[in-house]
């Protein structure tokens, strides 16, 4: 079957899926849960192909971590099943209703994209959180996974498909395999509404420059954690060091620190003897290395998104010259504060120009299952639509629904009646 054809079935599919009730989208998450446990061997037995062939290949160890399936990913998985389960229906929600005029009632009431198209990185995890999202918003999927995780998709997208089986319309959802489909994919407008990938800088541009298709994600995950000068010296190092190293190959792990040069003296050698124990290399400004010994950092080490065991540290004289560079340099990811100042976290919450900021905690809670979301798309950088971790709400859009009796526009504009604009809710 051809990209063009399996969009066309997937458009098809995604008219028949709005006739599907929310009932019946939760027996297909239910199905999901339980075929993921009854085929777990047959997951981690394809997941060892790929874990081998990659090996061979020499694909560097953060990404193996990414590739690997286990018990662990598998009970994560499930959990976040369990919850979209348990969330209310996102479908139809009425989120305006307003009285035009006597007998004129409008509504805005939310309801699916459509067809959606996910390019994603190694992480064959990816592909269940993916179709499982778009399971309870109702959406059509079409999935294209990386070559080092060919097996594990099959396998997980056989899965995924199985639990729909007789209550999902055919051509609901289907997966790619070769790289020359993704270009066939985003010459798709008409048939696709929405291309959402996953992957590096170079890649999410390539997609953004070759298609008419909108596109939402992001493109570098520069991350920032900036110790204020008020800042709890333990509670920053731990958190800082959880931020940088709990996940180094992950887009919302800090690839930047900055501290207050208020701060650098007492906390700069404990952090930098925390980070180089988790193996961590480390470089610094000029100030930074007045305080602690490493390498010395260029102007490129700023824009750098490392997805390594790498981090740049930047001595700030304040929390304003802090915010600029991390607007400056950052990917509008998302960026944390370290303080006990309430009003230095509000100038940061305010300034900071970030689709995730906080305060006194770690960077790497950003996503989606962790917000609660049961899953995420991925995480979007874009100030429309959606932004930051992407759920199942940033899967749907919203349409308006009039009801009327009789009244026409004519009428209206003659002086037949006013218009009221009374909100009903």
């Amino acid at each position: 079957m051809t990209i063009a054809e399996a969009a066309g079935r997937a458009r098809e599919a995604s008219y028949a899926l709005l006739k599907v009730t929310e009932e019946d989208r939760r027996r297909v998450l239910g199905r999901l849960s339980c075929l993921l446990e009854s085929e777990k061997e047959a997951i981690f037995e394809a997941n060892r192909h790929d874990m081998a062939r990659a090996s061979e290949e020499g694909l560097a160890q953060p990404l193996m971590k990414r590739l690997s399936m286990d018990d662990a990913k598998l009970k994560t998985l499930r959990q976040g099943l369990a919850s979209l389960c348990d969330m209310p229906d996102p479908l139809g929600r009425v989120t305006l209703k307003r009285e035009l005029t006597p007998g004129l009632v409008l509504e805005r009431r939310t309801c699916p994209i459509g067809v959606i198209g996910v390019i994603f990185e190694s992480r064959p995890d990816a592909l269940i959180q993916i179709g499982s999202l778009c399971v309870k918003s109702g959406n059509a999927i079409l999935l294209k996974g990386g070559r080092e995780a060919a097996e594990s998709n099959r396998k997980l997208f056989e899965i995924l498909r199985e639990s729909g089986r007789g209550i999902l319309p055919d051509g609901w959802c289907a997966l790619m395999e070769s790289r020359d489909e993704v270009n066939d994919l985003l010459k798709q407008d008409g048939k696709v509404d929405l291309i959402v990938p996953r992957g590096g800088n170079a890649f999410i541009r390539y997609i953004m420059d070759h298609t008419r298709i909108p596109v939402m994600g992001h493109a570098d995950g520069i991350c920032h954690t900036y110790i204020d000068a008020d800042a709890d010296t333990d509670m920053a190092v731990e958190v800082t060091v959880d931020a940088k190293t709990q996940a180094l190959a992950v887009c919302n792990a800090t690839e930047t620190i900055l501290i207050h040069e208020g701060a650098a003296g007492r906390i700069l050698p404990v952090l930098c003897e925390a980070l180089r124990k988790r193996g961590v290399e480390i470089r610094g400004c000029e100030r930074t290395r007045a305080f602690a010994e490493c390498l010395p950092a260029d102007e490129s080490d700023w824009y750098t998104e490392y997805l390594d065991a790498i981090v740049s540290i930047r001595v700030v004289s304040s929390l304003e010259e802090a915010v600029e560079h991390i607007n400056r340099c950052g990917s509008h990811h998302t960026d944390a504060i370290i303080t006990e100042n309430d009003a230095a976290a509000d100038l940061f919450f305010t300034m900071v120009d970030s689709a995730g900021v906080y305060r006194n905690c770690s960077t790497r809670f950003a996503d989606g299952f962790r917000y609660g979301f049961g899953a995420e798309v991925g995480i979007s950088t874009s100030k429309l639509h959606a932004r930051g971790p992407v759920g199942v709400e940033g899967l749907c859009t919203y349409k308006y629904v009039m009801r009327g009796s009789g009244q026409t526009v004519a009428g209206m504009e003659n002086g037949g009646a006013k218009y009221t604009h009374r909100d009903l809710m």
